[in-house]
């Protein structure tokens, strides 16, 4: 039988699903991983889901959890130093002008983000992608509230400096 906490849980599991998955997948970058850090983390909320004191922050606590299995998996990853995938550069046909500028016209969100550390990608995705409140955020993460307003403010920075330089400001 079923703890009441164990239903709250699979009720919020289910009702967010599309939302962990898609923050797991702003992490990996792809599908089946991400599929696999959200049954994890369902796993895990499941499990654990006894531990929790107060059931009104359950639903940041299971997002705090896809973010650190989301972490764990690419800690994990980059440790067995997984084979890089070979780009092949085919040569720029006529005087390659086009092409060059097709490729550095191509600066998308994704490139920004990859260029920002997991805690501040974190604070960013949390913020716009999900849209918590800077208190949940602070919640989800496990930091001071003022800790994350700076990790964001200095991201923000990062990107708007990121897109700037890649479009010739």
């Amino acid at each position: 039988m079923k703890s009441r906490k164990e239903q709250q849980i699979e009720e919020i599991l289910l009702r967010r699903y599309d939302r962990y998955y898609r923050l797991a997948f702003g992490y990996v970058k792809n599908q089946q991983d991400a599929l696999d850090i959200v049954q994890e983390s369902a796993c895990r909320a499941i499990r654990e889901c006894g531990k929790v004191r107060n059931t009104e922050y359950m639903e940041t606590w299971v997002y705090r959890i896809v973010v650190n299995t989301s972490l764990e998996f690419l800690r994990k990853q980059k440790r067995e130093d997984l084979t890089e995938e070979v780009i092949e550069l085919h040569p720029p046909s006529g005087d390659g002008k086009e092409e060059l500028e097709m490729i550095f016209s191509r600066w998308t969100l994704r490139d920004v983000l990859e260029k920002l550390s997991p805690k501040e990608k974190s604070v960013v995705m949390l913020r716009f992608f999900e849209d918590c409140r800077l208190e949940e955020i602070a919640q989800i993460t496990g930091e001071n509230l003022n800790t994350v307003k700076a990790r964001l403010y200095r991201a923000l920075r990062k990107m708007r400096t990121g897109m700037g330089e890649k479009n010739g400001r």
